[in-house]
């Protein structure tokens, strides 16, 4: 059962990391925000890469689509920011846990069978966003920068590019070798964020006390990536995908405690169903 713990450990090191986006993206610039978090994510990973090796098992091909997978995470990883500094975590983590239907969606188009249970599991996860999206027409305005349908176009959007990004990322893996790939894309992220920051003339100089808790966020995000890919290698690995992914259900815990955020009942029936669709793919994947 290693493989579970594992993915257990990630879910809750991604539910602090997202709690901790929630916080600090409202009013603030974002692009500091993910150059900061970006960077020391890719220092953390920079050591465990070099020692592990596998270099040499790159090719041009396994290059190029790694930093596609880059691409594709900065449009994730910025679609996630934005979202939270829009709305409520009870809007914004059940959509963007949904990127596994995506990845779904992605198989079927590739030609692989897609089974009965595996529409009934998506048909769980739209049904229960909808729930979540429906619901939160009559919240208050507190805690909102913009329209529910807003926030929720951006988590859509880091839905996508998280769909993406394991999909480039994986078929990278089987050109390449993985520690390689997984840094070759968060490199490219890096780049990306960087070349914008210096575009719009943005400064490195996040609010007071927050260079800290942003270096722990880039920390934590590669942490939980380097257990879900350790897991690979053990038993029952698939325990470890289908358990990190409840790191959205974790995160609206967290925010109805720390932050206070409040849940009502119907809510919480459409979480619970995002979740357990996503559990079933996972499960059935």
């Amino acid at each position: 059962m290693l493989a579970l713990s594992f993915g257990l450990m990630a879910a809750v090191l991604w539910a602090v990391h997202d709690l901790l986006a929630r916080k600090l993206s409202q009013g603030t610039a974002l692009l500091p925000i993910l150059t900061i978090v970006l960077a020391t994510g890719v220092l953390g990973h920079v050591p465990v890469a070099v020692w592990q090796g596998g270099w040499e098992a790159m090719t041009g091909l396994a290059w190029g689509v790694a930093a596609l997978s880059g691409l594709a995470f900065t449009v994730a990883i910025g679609g996630l920011y934005k979202a939270f500094s829009l709305a409520p975590v009870r809007v914004v983590s059940p959509v963007v846990g949904a990127y596994p239907l995506l990845t779904l969606v992605i198989a079927a188009a590739q030609g692989r069978a897609v089974t009965g249970g595996d529409w009934l599991a998506v048909a769980a996860v739209v049904i229960g966003i909808a729930i979540v999206a429906i619901a939160a027409r009559d919240d208050a305005p507190e805690g909102y920068a913009a329209a529910p349908g807003v926030a929720i176009g951006w988590a859509a959007l880091a839905a996508t590019g998280f769909a993406m990004t394991f999909a480039l990322a994986q078929a990278a893996t089987r050109l390449g070798s993985e520690l390689p790939v997984m840094l070759a894309g968060r490199l490219a992220a890096l780049s990306v964020i960087g070349a914008l920051l210096i575009w719009h003339r943005g400064q490195l100089a996040p609010q007071r006390g927050h260079f800290g808790v942003l270096a722990v966020m880039g920390l934590l995000d590669a942490l939980a990536l380097g257990l879900v890919t350790a897991s690979g290698g053990l038993p029952r690995a698939e325990y470890a995908s289908v358990a990190s992914s409840l790191f959205g259900v974790l995160t609206v815990l967290l925010a109805a405690w720390f932050l206070k955020e409040r849940v009502r009942p119907v809510q919480w029936l459409g979480i619970a169903a995002v979740f357990s669709g996503i559990a079933m793919l996972g499960l059935r994947g």
